[in-house]
């Protein structure tokens, strides 16, 4: 019989959850609408009733013996309990990877969601075989997670890795964090879009529309027909994201720096002034030696980075 683990990827929207072999291969995906209602008991139940689907969906190909989970919250790992997660508050302080492992009679591992991307990424992705490698979650917000030595730094606190939160504008655009200037008001999918409309009355002439229903994508689209204000716009989110993974190769000096999320569809036009302020920020060796790639696994990356991480904590073993 196979050895398999459950992973899933719990967001404010959607849950969606998998089986996953010891290589990899996916034996049975599962989505399901995060409950509206936030509370805990709720995404609890969710977890379990899609956990007990993917086990009866797979129970002929083999034993599922732990389950890892993914979520966008400050945890601490050791204890698999949520500190604080501003998209599910009601999880806020809750001992999440127990509640579910006493209903399931499994082992349960949480972990960040974006150092379950960056430890996907490194099992199976754009990383595979480098032991040191910065991934950099490009969406609504800017995620990130670190590999050093093959393994992931979480930080005495569990919030090492918070790159979108890097001040690279000291008197700049309000964060939700409380803070300003951080990295996310500039190089995320949200950014863009504050950024285009700040621009218009420069650029009146642009092809882009000014009402509320302007999206990224929008702006990406007419970047690339050569917009000036879209192109400035794609300009200024390379040069900040730039600023900040110039300052990481300096302190971390990473093999790789993975780049993924749904707004690094935009590679194209964001990253030759990236690149430049890389240049010019970065000591020259350690800037000559990263290579920065585009991510690989898509949705999948936390998914199978939970998935790993159940194999390789639990005591099933991992083939890979």
């Amino acid at each position: 019989m196979e050895k398999m683990v459950l992973a899933a990827d719990l967001g404010g929207t959607n849950l969606r959850m998998a089986v996953i072999g010891e290589n990899g291969e996916t034996r049975y995906r599962s989505r399901s609408s995060t409950p509206s209602s936030r509370r805990r008991e709720d995404v609890v139940d969710l977890l379990v009733r899609s956990a007990r689907e993917c086990i009866e969906a797979t129970r002929r190909e083999g034993s599922i013996s732990a389950f890892g989970i993914a979520a966008p919250a400050v945890l601490d790992h050791e204890a698999g309990r949520v500190l604080v997660a501003p998209n599910l508050p009601e999880l806020n302080d809750f001992s999440l990877a127990s509640a579910v492992s006493g209903l399931l009679g499994m082992e349960v591992f949480l972990e960040n969601d974006a150092n379950a991307a960056a430890i996907g990424e490194n099992w199976l992705g754009a990383s595979h075989g480098f032991n040191s490698s910065i991934c950099v979650t490009l969406g609504t917000g800017v995620g990130g997670g670190i590999i050093i030595d093959g393994k992931p730094l979480r930080g005495i606190d569990g919030t090492a890795g918070e790159i979108g939160h890097i001040c690279v504008e000291p008197f700049g655009h309000p964060c939700g964090c409380g803070s300003v200037g951080c990295l996310e008001q500039y190089s995320s999918a949200t950014a863009v879009v504050r950024m285009a409309r700040e621009l218009l009355s420069e650029f009146p002439d642009s092809i882009v529309a000014s009402g509320d229903d302007v999206s990224s994508l929008d702006i990406y689209n007419a970047a690339i027909s050569g917009d000036p204000m879209a192109n400035e716009v794609f300009r200024r989110f390379g040069f900040y994201l730039g600023v900040a993974l110039g300052g990481l190769i300096n302190v971390l000096n990473p093999e790789v720096i993975v780049i993924g999320g749904g707004a690094s569809e935009s590679w194209d036009v964001f990253i030759e002034p990236l690149n430049g302020e890389i240049r010019k920020r970065a000591f020259k060796r350690p800037a000559d030696r990263v290579t920065i790639v585009k991510a690989k696994l898509g949705d999948d990356a936390g998914i199978l980075g939970v998935a790993k991480l159940a194999f390789s904590s639990s005591n099933i073993g991992l083939a890979v």
